[in-house]
């Protein structure tokens, strides 16, 4: 007997998906339907109340198919797909619900219940939301925008990395740091040595471990030149981030340099005109720029902060202190080695946009 591969083909994964989701072609009558035959071939279903009128809402479409009986695709009208996307941009505690996200299950009987529609099943919501990809029991947290003086500081920071500071081109003399700090860093010594994948298998973590202690690791980034620079102490200060100042500015070409910006949050170590007038004292050419409070998203250090944080921290298993500092920096030096400058986008004036669009919300919700 002949054999077949039931197994889903590599290239055309989303076909088969749609086509799986697709309800099935069935002889069989459904129960507890009347079926009307239409001239254009569509047979609607009613649904019948026991007492025989039609139990369907007013408002409520009907399901219409099509092709070989009762059994065919369903067919919705757009109106109906837009109304039932619609319902799933809504919170559930807006419709007076129990709970705080939507599954396609639910969205499909809030559709029924709603009258938007007599019949419907979760399969057909999920497959019209995944067209649009709305995924309303996804969550991402975010926070919004709250320095007053947002707009301007964090256009400062964009010009910058665009190359330009105070509307004037940077030259080669200038330099732009991104600083910032990793802290409390464990050191996690498994009870168990961590297992290798193997064909068919995970790789597999020990759940408990003992705590071998934690160290700060502090990192600054040239942006317009890749490198790296960082070192670990037991904790973060003002005395910390002295240190890794003068790692960067003791060295050329930052020494010599006309100007170096360091772009910074607004950390205890580095915070306010304070810390703005104490690096200037330490280093005549250097320049702090705070980034806008609650914006670290701005400072690009910190998308090398969540490469070591997948590449060398996850998952953590490290026999001391020692090992830990010294992964991080053997790890620091390997990225440099291969790195690139980011390849930041987002200018001036898409935070003109973004903010527009915040303050559309803001005056939306009032």
């Amino acid at each position: 007997m002949r054999k077949y591969d039931y197994r889903p083909s590599q290239g055309n994964i989303r076909h088969n998906i749609v086509m799986l989701s697709e309800p099935k072609l069935s002889s069989l009558p459904l129960r507890g339907f009347q079926t009307k035959r239409s001239a254009n071939g569509l047979s609607c279903l009613d649904r019948s109340s026991p007492n025989g009128e039609n139990a369907s809402l007013t408002n409520a479409w009907p399901v219409c198919r099509k092709g070989h009986g009762a059994g065919g695709l369903a067919l919705f009208p757009p109106e109906i797909i837009v109304a039932v996307k619609a319902l799933a941009c809504q919170l559930p505690k807006q419709l007076g619900l129990p709970f705080s996200r939507f599954t396609h299950n639910e969205i499909a009987r809030q559709a029924e219940k709603q009258g938007i529609v007599a019949s419907i099943s979760g399969k057909t919501v999920w497959r019209w939301l995944s067209k649009d990809a709305i995924r309303p029991w996804c969550y991402r947290s975010w926070i919004w925008p709250r320095d007053p003086d947002f707009e301007e500081k964090a256009a400062r920071i964009l010009d910058l990395y665009q190359g330009i500071w105070e509307g004037k081109p940077l030259d080669c003399h200038d330099f732009v740091i991104s600083s910032d700090e990793k802290t409390s860093i464990q050191a996690r010594r498994r009870l168990v040595p961590v297992k290798a994948p193997s064909s068919g298998r995970f790789g597999r973590v020990e759940h408990e471990y003992a705590r071998m202690g934690a160290v700060a690791y502090l990192a600054a980034w040239d942006v317009r030149q890749a490198k790296i620079f960082g070192l670990c102490r037991d904790s973060t200060g003002i005395d910390s981030f002295h240190d890794l100042v003068d790692l960067v500015m003791r060295q050329e070409p930052y020494r010599s340099a006309r100007r170096v910006f360091w772009v910074t949050d607004n950390g205890s170590s580095h915070r306010g005109q304070r810390s703005i007038d104490r690096l200037e004292r330490w280093y005549p050419n250097a320049i702090q720029v705070h980034t806008p409070i609650h914006a670290s998203w701005l400072n690009q250090v910190e998308i090398y902060f969540s490469v070591l944080q997948r590449k060398v921290l996850t998952p953590n298993d490290f026999e001391s202190l020692e090992e830990l500092a010294s992964r991080i920096l053997s790890f620091q030096a390997e990225y440099e080695r291969v790195s690139r400058p980011f390849e930041w986008k987002f200018t001036r004036d898409d935070l003109k946009k973004l903010l527009s669009r915040f303050h559309e919300e803001q005056m939306l919700a009032a």
